[in-house]
């Protein structure tokens, strides 16, 4: 097993159109303004951008993320990832029950060196602290989505 590679799945329940919630998640400049665990988003292109995360753990991971795939009548948006994580992420919305499912894949290898050389010991707690920070970010989308 390599203990520095992950994948993560969140599902997301909203109350609110497909199309809304797509919106939201399609511009990753402005979550830093409901998502507290991203610090930043600095865009370098139409389909670039440099990004930083901090949870609960003491640690900043910055990574570039480059748009793959813009799919607003699929729902879909994927991005590859490079920086202090290697890989892919990718949000699907769509209709479910009263409002909409948005579901968050992720599958990375992380190269920060911290958190190679704590790769073992540290795996159950930065699986936590990524359970929170999609937790957060969740209420934070939640709350955007009824402002509007």
């Amino acid at each position: 097993m390599d203990w520095t590679h992950y994948r993560f799945l969140s599902l997301w329940s909203l109350p609110a159109p497909p199309a809304a919630v797509y919106a939201v998640l399609a511009r990753p400049e402005d979550y830093p303004s409901w998502w507290p665990q991203v610090r930043s988003v600095t865009r370098l292109d139409d389909s670039t951008g440099i990004l930083t995360i901090r949870s609960v753990l003491p640690y900043d991971m910055t990574f570039t993320a480059r748009r793959t795939r813009h799919d607003p009548g699929g729902g879909v948006l994927e991005v590859t990832l490079s920086g202090d994580i290697e890989g892919w992420a990718r949000w699907t919305v769509s209709a479910g029950g009263s409002g909409t499912l948005a579901r968050y894949d992720q599958e990375v290898d992380v190269r920060k060196p911290l958190l190679r050389r704590l790769a073992v010991p540290g795996r159950p707690v930065f699986r936590a602290n990524h359970r929170l920070m999609m937790w957060s970010g969740r209420r934070g989308l939640l709350r955007v989505l009824r402002a509007v």
